[in-house]
């Protein structure tokens, strides 16, 4: 009598969709780090480093506690190990920084003293070691979740999946405009529902040999909340 097995599941939808962004890690992560790693919150911590990394400008590739206690899914993935997700966030960071993973380096500004940390990379050291205090945020509000300024995310949330083809495009776009002109020219692409590259890249070529629309540049401040173009960003509208 034949055997009667239970219907196979249908097949699921792929969590990692073709295209989707990548974070790279390097190999030696997993041959000598994760072996050595022996608490979540220094493994998490280290994970969450990689991608902020990933996703910040090439010359602000440094953050804070304060922003990692901002990010919600590495707050929510330390809580399942610790009642004390924020005391969980501290340990970790120290133990990285014990390790070597990650660089840290203190910022004094008057009476305030604000702990700065980045991944143990060529170049991080001296990136750090240049920081002054003018670098810190000086905003009151509290970092948003996720508020991460990068043109990857910029490019997913407004246009579509990054191919690898446009990566390096978007890579030098970034390095080479002021970062208020490219979230000005994305909000102008979209306004007129030109949602692509291309377009946007005009944009920016245009400012560059012309000067910037500053009345965009001033909109896309004062959306985000941020200061007046007289103020943080007048020195790039100046250029």
């Amino acid at each position: 009598m034949a055997m009667a097995y239970p219907a196979p599941e249908p097949p699921a939808e792929p969590l990692f969709p073709p295209g989707a962004r990548a974070t790279p890690i390097p190999s030696a992560f997993f041959a000598e780090l994760l072996p050595a790693i022996d608490d979540a919150a220094e493994l998490l911590v280290t994970l969450y480093a990689f991608y902020l990394h990933d996703r910040k400008r090439l010359n602000a590739r440094w953050f804070t506690r304060e922003e990692l206690r901002a990010e919600a899914p590495l707050i929510r993935a330390l809580a399942r190990f610790s009642d004390d997700a924020a005391e969980a966030l501290t340990r970790g960071l120290e133990a990285a920084r014990r390790r070597g993973t990650l660089l840290r380096r203190v910022l004094r500004s008057g009476e305030r003293e604000v702990a700065i940390y980045a991944l143990n990379v060529p170049g991080a050291a001296m990136m750090l070691d240049h920081l002054g205090a003018e670098s810190l945020p000086t905003d009151t509000e509290p970092v948003a979740v996720g508020s991460i300024a990068n043109i990857f995310l910029l490019y997913e949330e407004n246009i579509g999946v990054v191919s690898p083809l446009l990566s390096e495009r978007l890579r030098e776009a970034e390095a080479r405009y002021p970062w208020p002109w490219i979230e000005a020219a994305f909000r102008e692409a979209v306004a007129l529902n030109r949602r692509n590259w291309r377009y946007i890249e005009r944009i920016l070529e245009r400012w560059e040999s012309e000067g910037p629309d500053v009345e965009a540049l001033r909109r896309t401040a004062e959306s985000q909340g941020r200061r007046s173009l007289a103020g943080r960003y007048w020195r790039h509208v100046r250029r």
